[in-house]
């Protein structure tokens, strides 16, 4: 029977020391999703470290990436977030403390002479001198400043997770503008070497035209193509220095020159295996960010509601009081106060049930943002495969059209040099094959960009070890 007695007490002393926490507890949603992106099992999967972009083995762009991480301006202001949210953190956990604080005071005043009668003797100046250490201290017996700090730490977390959202995207920026950049490069290549041959073409016709070999009609033909190309050349040219404008922007480098390069030289980056784990979705920042600001909103209601229930406060007050300054540290100057205060809500119209509704609204938002961030995750991802897939089959495609021009050109010239055809058929067949070889590279370009959105997808590459993304993966319910 005494046991009986003991066990109640020791659980309502426990409550009442440590309080409980109103408010649901945060558990990671289950949302139903494929096991894996192909019908095959990964076992192959290579571990992709921060600085995926190297894969492309290119100082150039190695250089200019580094460079965005530190310079721009969206990653400056996502780093001063990170420090507000760790400011706010650090607020929330102080209101779990005691605050304490040192007060004094002086004052002189003179009471009235004509006014209710004063003992002979007493002065009409009165002195008062008064130091005193104060406290006051909110009793956390409903978890509702737990709660505001489990939230704020969420959004704290979620800070970060924004900033490494903001740098996969700037890397992602920065190399696709660098792609293009590049793959312009390689067009004026080409374009540049087609001028020189139709400039050469040109001259040969001029001169057979002089010595009346041709008629002025192919003389035309030649000069027109040649001024076709050069107007090709010019809009190149102006397309990449736009290009290399956008590049200056994103790594705070304005006025930034890059020298010529070709997208020809650019290696494919390796691509995941088949069979992928849906479970990498967990890795990526944003939806990392978007768990944080699930947990934050859910943290949020134990706070709504906690203001449902009584409030206990604690006052305190130690210093001392006299007339004199010479006496204030004097022991009969000695004065204490002890309070408890009681905060009970009766009435307030529905104002903070209200609350707590719109907390758990709140919640549903974020759990909808959260569902909508995993999806499109894993859309993005299936996305970019497909497209890699598909760009790989179009540029061997190209790649085959552009030889056949090539081939096409070169029997065009012996024909017409041999006198079997006219200069129409060359051009005919110069034009394709520029136009053959300027698909090619864009097309090229397409299928690097697609490795680049699909490492993007992934949050930057993807792991061996699914089980190590789920027990690696930090998570607000770990904290």
């Amino acid at each position: 029977m005494l046991t009986a007695v003991k066990t109640p007490l020791a659980l309502a002393c426990a409550i009442l020391l440590g309080g409980c926490m109103v408010g649901p507890d945060y558990v990671r949603p289950d949302i139903s999703l494929p096991v894996q992106y192909a019908d095959r099992t990964a076992d192959d999967a290579a571990a992709i470290q921060r600085g995926w972009w190297m894969q492309f083995n290119d100082r150039t762009l190695n250089g200019l990436v580094e460079q965005a991480l530190v310079e721009n301006s969206d990653i400056q202001r996502a780093a001063a977030r990170i420090e507000e949210a760790d400011a706010l953190l650090r607020e929330a956990g102080a209101a779990l403390f005691p605050d304490v604080s040192l007060q004094a005071g002086a004052s002189r005043s003179r009471i009235s002479a004509v006014g209710a009668p004063i003992p002979s003797g007493a002065p009409l100046y009165r002195n008062n001198f008064q130091t005193a250490l104060a406290t006051s201290f909110e009793l956390d017996f409903w978890g509702r400043l737990r709660r505001a700090s489990e939230a704020a730490r969420a959004q704290a977390l979620g800070t970060r997770y924004a900033k490494d959202t903001v740098e996969l995207t700037l890397v992602s920026q920065v190399i696709g503008s660098y792609l293009n950049l590049r793959a312009l490069d390689a067009q004026l290549r080409l374009s540049r070497d087609t001028l020189a041959t139709r400039r050469e073409n040109a001259d040969i016709l001029r001169t057979r035209v002089a010595r009346g070999l041709t008629d002025e009609l192919e003389l035309q033909q030649a000069l027109g193509a040649l001024a076709q190309i050069d107007a090709q050349i010019a809009d190149l040219e102006r397309s990449r220095g736009l290009a290399e404008n956008q590049i200056g922007l994103l790594t705070g480098q304005l006025g930034l020159r890059i020298p010529a390069g070709d997208l020809r030289d650019l290696p494919l980056p390796p691509v995941p295996p088949a069979g992928l784990p849906s479970a990498l979705l967990e890795a990526r920042p944003d939806v990392r960010q978007a768990e944080t600001e699930l947990a934050a909103a859910n943290a949020r209601i134990g706070v709504a509601r906690a203001a449902l229930y009584p409030s206990i406060s604690l006052t305190g007050n130690y210093g001392s009081q006299s007339r004199e300054l010479s006496d204030l540290f004097s022991g009969p100057a000695n004065i204490w106060s002890l309070g408890l205060a009681l905060d009970l809500p009766l009435f307030d119209a529905g104002r903070r049930s209200a609350r707590v509704d719109q907390a758990s609204a709140q919640q549903k938002q974020a759990l909808a943002a959260y569902v909508s961030a995993v999806r499109s995750a894993f859309t993005d991802v299936r996305d970019a495969l497909v497209a890699g897939e598909y760009y790989g089959r179009s540029v061997a495609a190209l790649q085959q059209q552009a030889d056949a021009a090539a081939r096409t050109l070169q029997l065009a010239q012996k024909r017409y040099d041999a006198g079997y055809s006219r200069y129409l058929e060359v051009l005919d067949a110069q034009r394709t094959a520029n136009e053959a070889s300027l698909s090619l590279v864009r097309a090229r370009q397409s299928q690097l960009a697609e490795a680049v959105n699909l490492y993007a997808a992934l949050g930057g590459g993807w792991l061996q070890d699914v089980a190590g993304v789920r027990d690696g993966a930090e998570t607000p319910s770990t904290r």
